[in-house]
Order: structure tokens, then C-alpha cells, then sequence
């Protein structure tokens, strides 16, 4: 996914760069609107899920505190790694997504500019 979104980011950066036409906006404009539909999607279940990940290690760590048990020991520790792994890809999901609204505002700017330059063409 962290790819994914990279290249996404890079490629409709260079279309809206290279848009000179209302047509192309519409057609950048409208497929932008669904990624960041999917984006808000993807970033809710990890959300989700790494909250999950948090309660559990609570619960774990609570169960280590008063058993003592070498492997809620180590269940402990993978969910601790799994949980940081979590953290990592959720944050980047957000920053992600904020910078796809940035770029929404971005082909906004442009449909205003590709239409004060309709008018002056008239």
C-alpha cells in the first residue's frame, strides 16, 4: 500500500502539472475523489485495527503483571513489534491523506485558473 500511494501521489501530481484542459481536470478530479474515498477507508481499519493491537497488549501486559509467565513474556513483546509496525503504516496513512487534500485543493486552484483562462480566450 505504502508504494502504492507513492506512486499515486507522484503520478497525479505530474498529470495536474501537465493539465492544460477542463476536460483532463475533470477526469483527474473525479478519479482524486475516490482515492481519497479508499485512502479515509484504509486509514479507519488501521485505525482500528491498532487500537485492537493496543487493548490487547494492555490486556497482555495486565496478565504478565500478575502471573509472571514467560511466554505472556514473549506474547507481549510480538504484540509490542506488531503494534509499532501498525503505528508506522497508520501514520504514514494519515500523512498521506492529508497531502491528498492538499492536492484536492490543488486541482480546485486549477479548475479556477483554467476557467479565468477560458474567460480571457473569449
Amino acid at each position: 500500500m505504502t508504494e502504492y500511494l507513492k506512486a499515486y501521489m507522484k503520478t497525479v501530481s505530474q498529470r495536474l502539472e501537465n493539465c492544460s484542459e477542463k476536460s483532463d481536470l475533470d477526469e483527474i478530479f473525479a478519479e482524486h475523489k475516490d482515492k481519497i474515498s479508499f485512502m479515509q477507508h484504509e486509514r479507519i481499519v488501521h485505525f482500528l485495527v491498532t487500537m485492537m493491537f493496543a487493548i490487547i497488549l494492555v490486556i497482555f501486559i495486565s496478565v504478565l503483571l500478575f502471573t509472571e509467565n514467560i511466554a505472556i513474556l514473549a506474547l507481549v513483546t510480538i504484540i509490542l513489534v506488531l503494534l509499532g509496525f501498525y503505528i508506522k503504516h497508520y501514520y504514514f496513512l494519515e500523512n498521506t491523506v492529508q497531502k491528498m487534500y492538499v492536492t484536492y485543493d490543488d486541482i480546485l486552484k486549477k479548475y479556477t485558473s483554467l476557467g479565468q483562462k477560458e474567460n480571457n480566450d473569449d
